[in-house]
């Protein structure tokens, strides 16, 4: 499409409707949660809009539910546990994706193409039926309703983005490097930690960014594996929306949006960091 004076009239005017198609489409898909954040401060336990809310009164809104989210017990231990197993999820899941991508990356690797299939499966299967699967597989081993049963699972469900993520990364690495370090007596384990490692820590971080919000968000397979000792955000809230229908649920959902926007900026400042280090220019 042309650009700037040179477009004629009817060119204009379909970039405007292109603008017009593109803007409502963002604002449909981003609806739901420009509804949600404005009644998680409702000082009434309504989830819809009170007439005061809609006058701004300041004495509709509140934090009561943010406080009692915070004060309850069970919200409290499910946030505990969806950061440590998120947190330890994304340290697994970085450690083998990082091996798995720096071997796939290799020509010389046997049955490349069979094992990256496998490695990425998870994205194909349906989740349900990944999470029946382990389940029937976890159950003669002990680990549903354990911990590392849950980060076995998230691992699992999570390392096919770590792969993808640091196999992009190394697309434009300079594999010279490697035989430089070598060449200069470093051994293997020294080149990986000071060279390679450095200028992949972009894709690692945003692979590793990604598991963190997967298993922090997921809810299926924590149904099939895990216990009420394992009970995360999603599964508290999962039970709240069938047992007990509170405002807190707004208020954990604010939450969540708000750490998912830093989590979106942060892959978007790694993104930009990985394109300066590969010599990529903005356009």
């Amino acid at each position: 499409m042309a650009s700037g004076s040179y477009r004629t009239l009817s060119e204009r005017m379909w970039g405007w409707i292109f603008l017009l198609f593109c803007g409502g489409v963002f604002l449909f898909l981003v609806m739901p949660l420009l509804v949600i954040v404005p009644l998680s401060f409702n000082a009434q336990p309504y989830f819809t809009f009170t007439s005061e809310m809609l006058r701004f009164d300041s004495e509709a809104f509140s934090f009561r539910w943010y406080e009692q989210f915070w004060l309850s017990d069970k919200w409290r231990s499910s946030l505990v546990n969806s950061f440590f197993i998120a947190t330890v999820t994304a340290i697994c899941a970085s450690i083998l994706g990082v091996l798995a991508a720096l071997g796939l990356s290799r020509p010389e690797m046997p049955y490349r193409r069979l094992i990256n299939a496998i490695l990425i499966s998870p994205l194909i299967v349906p989740i349900v039926v990944s999470a029946a699967g382990l389940f029937f597989f976890f159950a003669p081993l002990g680990l549903i309703g354990t911990f590392p049963g849950v980060i076995i699972a998230h691992t699992v469900l999570t390392l096919p983005f770590v792969v993808i993520t640091v196999t992009a990364t190394l697309v434009g690495f300079d594999k010279s490097l490697i035989r430089a370090g070598l060449m200069c007596g470093a051994s293997p384990l020294r080149v990986f930690f000071q060279v390679t490692l450095p200028l992949i820590l972009p894709g690692v971080l945003s692979g590793a960014l990604f598991a963190f919000v997967i298993s922090f968000d997921e809810v299926v397979v924590v149904l099939f594996v895990a216990s009420v000792e394992q009970q995360t955000v999603p599964r508290q809230m999962w039970a709240g929306l069938r047992e007990e229908l509170s405002p807190i649920i707004l208020a954990v959902a604010t939450v969540l949006i708000g750490v998912s926007v830093v989590l979106l900026l942060m892959l978007e400042m790694l993104r930009r960091r990985s394109d300066r280090l590969r010599g990529v220019e903005e356009t």
